[in-house]
């Protein structure tokens, strides 16, 4: 089963509490390193989240394991993420690994950058081990930064001229420094910067609840670019 079915219906079907302004959203800024990106055959080998309350990043509980596949890492991806099979050797499995994680993000809501891809993968996992798939609310980075964009938003990075900029081409717009590219923790600690940067711009815009975040940064928006993009590099 391809991208696109496993993300239809799958993403953002639960609020908590609500429609909570943003100070009293608590989120869990997520990034996932696959090794590869079909969901038939390609796992996860590494889950990196940050908790966020309101616009403030909490770095004092990070959420970081990496998982033992059941599928074969190849060097075109160990060149990206720079995991290799002998470290996921003695790692917990995807299911371990997710009973953790549910317990971590339950009650917040998730973000993400091209968010879709990393639930498709979280919810085939949770559907193998038995488990419901995730019912957060979710917001995707890439969605806010389109929808603010589109609103030319007085900010030189909305500028940017690149149909669907991956997060590292966000993160040097809104110079953000980047210190470990493609590992789940680091990808998830820049995508929680960017998510910081934007929501005083989405709240000029008059986006200040979770209602309007969901509104305008569905990860749906993403799945057709996503399934559609070759040489995608979100592993």
């Amino acid at each position: 089963m391809g991208l696109m079915a496993w993300g239809r219906g799958k993403l953002g079907g639960w609020s908590p509490g609500g429609d909570l302004p943003v100070p009293e959203l608590r989120f869990t800024v997520l990034d996932t390193e696959l090794t590869g990106l079909d969901a038939r055959r390609d796992d996860i080998i590494a889950i990196g989240a940050l908790h966020m309350q309101g616009g403030r990043i909490e770095l004092g509980n990070a959420f970081q394991e990496l998982v033992k596949p059941t599928a074969v890492l190849d060097g075109r991806t160990v060149v990206i993420h720079g995991i290799t099979p002998s470290e996921l050797e003695a790692r917990p499995a995807i299911g371990e690994v997710l009973a953790s994680f549910l317990d971590y993000a339950a009650g917040t809501v998730l973000v993400g950058h091209c968010l879709a891809l990393d639930l498709a993968f979280l919810n085939r996992d949770a559907k193998r081990s038995g488990r419901a798939p995730f019912r957060n609310a979710a917001v995707d980075t890439l969605s806010l930064f389109g929808w603010l964009r589109r609103r030319s938003v007085d900010h030189p990075a909305f500028a940017l001229e690149l149909p669907a900029p991956s997060l590292f081409d966000l993160a040097e717009a809104f110079e953000i420094p980047v210190e470990a590219a493609h590992s789940a923790i680091g990808d998830a600690y820049v995508t929680a910067q960017l998510f910081q940067r934007f929501l005083p711009l989405l709240q000029q815009a008059g986006v200040a609840s979770l209602s309007g975040l969901r509104r305008v940064g569905d990860p749906r928006r993403q799945l057709a670019s996503l399934a559609d993009q070759e040489g995608h590099t979100h592993f």
